[in-house]
């Protein structure tokens, strides 16, 4: 009942917005009583929380995965993590908006358990971009941090616009931002 719970609220939020959905749109959506609501979270920024937590947990796995991947060049775990942004955007298109939506809803409390891993997040982007100027493979007059940051900003605000079963698939979409970040767009 916890995982329909959390699957309700993000179809609801996504949908709505966190603060135009009820908990008692959640309870009638899934045909239960609020005392089972309550039995599972505290209220309802408490399913929000657990909303936040799956999705950047979930990203930090895979994430964690290419990192590990010897294999990969620099610039090929780049794309790796921008394609892997853009696959969950088309895979969990709810989770990603409330997740990049809703997050000015939780309280202090609730963001010090997710903010740290959305920073652990970017600072991995950011090492794999340091690494790659590091050995030579990306500009050495760049700073890491902030091209780090730009890369999830245009990865990241894909959720608001981009249609995945549209005309431009994730393969495209990823080579496209690849090329502007390491290209740029001037002739």
């Amino acid at each position: 009942m916890r995982e329909k719970i959390i699957n309700t609220s993000i179809a609801l939020f996504g949908e709505r917005g966190f603060r135009e959905a009820s908990i008692q749109d959640i309870t009638r959506e899934l045909g239960v009583t609020k005392g089972t609501f309550y039995y599972y979270f505290t209220n309802k920024e408490d399913v929000l929380m657990h909303i936040h937590l799956r999705f950047i947990e979930g990203l930090l796995e895979q994430q964690e995965s290419i990192l590990q991947d010897e294999e990969l060049t620099e610039r090929e775990k780049l794309y790796a993590n921008v394609k892997m942004i853009i696959s969950n955007i088309k895979s969990g298109a709810q989770s990603a908006r409330v997740f990049f939506r809703e997050m000015r809803h939780l309280s202090e409390k609730h963001t010090s358990q997710v903010l740290p891993k959305r920073d652990e997040f970017q600072r991995n982007l950011q090492h794999i971009i340091q690494a790659g100027i590091d050995n030579g493979e990306f500009r050495s007059d760049l700073r890491a941090d902030m091209l780090s940051f730009a890369v999830l900003g245009v990865s990241n605000w894909s959720y608001f616009w981009y249609e995945p079963d549209g005309e431009v698939t994730e393969d495209e979409l990823t080579d496209l931002y690849m090329k502007m970040v390491l290209e740029g767009i001037q002739l």
